[in-house]
């Protein structure tokens, strides 16, 4: 008997462990004027509904060359993709006149002093937990960029602002520890969880005394 209690109990923390899934790493796209695609900061964010919407998944790894968003959205294997602007899936990243500016937000787990490697054609901001790295928002051509992260350690929010500008390639690799905040349902289902063992061992305590 003590066997069965004991599978029981592996079983409910599978359960707790499993429920810890996490959500997707949002993305927003709009096209906009030369001039802001420029410069890749919070400030040039704009304010209206994106041209765009989507979801990927840890590492990024949009690279293409004279390409539509949607060539470059599914060079990294974005989904959920929705068209709030009717045509912008099927214009160019950047005409020399439009180009494009992309802000994905979610969570990352990091520590103080950690380093963070991006590979990128423009430029990025990337923000975590209010801690600016670093990176030049600016035009530049393919470069690999170091960062180190000074903030707190933890499970934190992060905003990264990319733009496209001044002609091809559109790259922007990033191999950071993103994660995401549990669910509120989740959270429920592991407490519920946790609430279930404690229950179990009760029974097994009475079962053994008697």
């Amino acid at each position: 008997m003590t066997k069965t209690f004991r599978g029981v109990f592996l079983v409910m923390i599978l359960l707790a462990v499993c429920g810890t899934a996490y959500a997707d790493i949002n993305g927003q796209l709009w096209k906009v004027p030369e001039a802001i695609a420029n410069a890749a900061t919070i400030a040039n964010v704009p304010g209206g509904a994106a041209d765009v919407t989507f979801d990927v998944a840890s590492p990024f790894n949009f690279s293409a060359t004279s390409a539509t968003v949607a060539t470059w959205l599914a060079s990294s294997s974005a989904y959920n993709l929705v068209e709030n602007t009717p045509g912008t899936l099927a214009s160019l990243m950047d005409n020399s006149t439009t180009g494009t500016l992309v802000r994905f937000t979610g969570f990352v787990s990091v520590i103080n002093g950690q380093s963070f490697t991006v590979t990128h054609d423009d430029g990025l901001t990337l923000i975590i937990g209010g801690v600016d790295l670093g990176f030049n928002p600016g035009p530049t051509s393919p470069v690999v960029t170091t960062a180190t992260y000074t903030g707190p350690s933890g499970n934190l929010p992060f905003e990264l602002v990319y733009g496209e500008c001044c002609g091809g390639p559109a790259v922007l690799q990033v191999d950071l520890p993103f994660t995401a905040a549990p669910e509120p349902g989740i959270l429920g289902l592991v407490g519920a969880n946790l609430l279930l063992l404690g229950g179990v061992f009760g029974v097994v305590r009475r079962f053994r005394k008697g």
